[in-house]
């Protein structure tokens, strides 16, 4: 069985059986014994290990702002090789094993960096948008467990639409808002700007979703053990994106007050 989802991560050729046949190449493998194929704990449990990464990684980065030190190099040259490792896992998923834990090292300083700095901008933000990340994960995976919420094609279509149009969005933006220097609309504490900070935490939730599914799938498909990182890694991706919208988000609304 294959499935059709265009996921720009855990997508359809990630989790296929010619992505099997082209990793068993590579390994010079022929059978794929059970202690070689993805399993749902082995995914839950690698997920596990690179949250854990991650907040170890992201409290150094908070550590060295709250202490004075200069945490700019650290954040921003985290997000771009985080960025780079996770291109590079999307088109050699094999290599995912090593590329995972190294992305929730790099990101997670990242994340430390900006969480300081919107901590000491607005004391107690920090512990609202962790609290309501980890709300909406659990709300949405309970919704996927008890079938509340199936995905179905459409249902995978309309929200990879969403989510590209979203992340377009963001690049046309950021690039007109250097060469014209205004200020795009989704900035600021506005009615507006609210209105798309919240309609982005609701794609990026529903992303979690397509994230259960395929990861699902992929165990029910017998993937080589590697995909576990891979959808580990997928999934922490999603979690880091609804993160920083919260964030975003949060601090609109604290200085309206």
């Amino acid at each position: 069985m294959a499935f059709n989802s265009k996921n720009p991560f855990l997508s359809n050729k990630r989790f296929s059986s010619n992505a099997v046949s082209r990793a068993e190449e590579v390994h010079e493998a022929k059978i794929i014994d059970y202690n070689q194929e993805m399993t749902l704990s082995g995914t839950i449990n690698k997920s596990a290990i690179l949250f854990l990464i991650l907040c170890g990684a992201a409290m150094v980065t908070w550590w060295m702002a709250f202490n004075g030190l200069n945490i700019m190099l650290p954040a921003i040259g985290g997000a771009i090789v985080g960025f780079v490792l996770v291109l590079i896992s999307a088109f050699k998923p094999q290599l995912s094993p090593y590329l995972a834990p190294g992305y929730a090292l790099f990101e997670g300083l990242f994340i430390g960096g900006i969480s300081a700095i919107f901590e000491a901008m607005y004391p107690g933000i920090v512990i609202n948008a962790v609290g309501a990340t980890l709300v909406t994960f659990l709300v949405c995976l309970g919704l996927y467990k008890f079938k509340i919420v199936k995905v179905t094609e459409q249902f995978k279509s309309v929200v990879i639409a969403a989510t590209l149009a979203i992340a377009t969005y963001y690049l046309i933006s950021w690039i007109a808002s250097l060469i014209f220097n205004f200020t795009p609309v989704h900035y600021g504490n506005g009615m507006m700007s609210i209105g798309i900070s919240v309609f982005v935490i609701i794609i990026a939730a529903l992303n979690l979703f397509l994230d259960f599914d395929l990861i699902e799938k992929g165990v029910q498909e017998r993937m080589p053990k590697f995909m576990e990182w891979y959808g580990a890694m997928g999934l922490m991706i999603t979690l880091v994106w609804l993160y920083i919208e919260f964030l975003r988000l949060l601090s609109k609304l604290s200085s309206k007050n």
